[in-house]
């Protein structure tokens, strides 16, 4: 780890368009600006653990997302059953226009 003493107004570069600066000392809490491309990610460490963890977590193995899209696919009907409904209506809106469509009108 390289090790280094800046004071407030002072910068150090990361790269050739990487500027960290020393914006603010105030007791024990230090204030940074950075500036970097929009391409470059930068996030507190933290953060950046947490979206790892929620990565990983996700693609261990189906979440809500995958139920839902399990939802959403027809069912097939067998030997001529009917098809039966797997999503109900979210919204008052969608129950009149389910409605409407079920009792044959457009």
């Amino acid at each position: 780890m390289l090790v280094l003493s800046r004071r407030p107004q002072q910068s150090l570069l990361i790269g050739h368009d990487v500027v960290i600066t020393v914006l603010e000392v105030n007791g024990d809490t230090v204030r940074i600006g950075i500036s970097a491309p929009p391409e470059v990610q930068i996030h507190r460490e933290e953060v950046y653990r947490d979206l790892q963890r929620s990565n990983r977590e996700a693609a261990a193995g189906p979440g809500r997302a995958a139920d839902f899209t399990r939802q959403l696919k027809p069912r097939r009907p067998q030997d001529g059953a009917q098809v039966q409904r797997t999503v109900q209506p979210t919204t008052p809106a969608d129950s009149e226009a389910d409605s409407a469509e079920e009792h044959g009108s457009p």
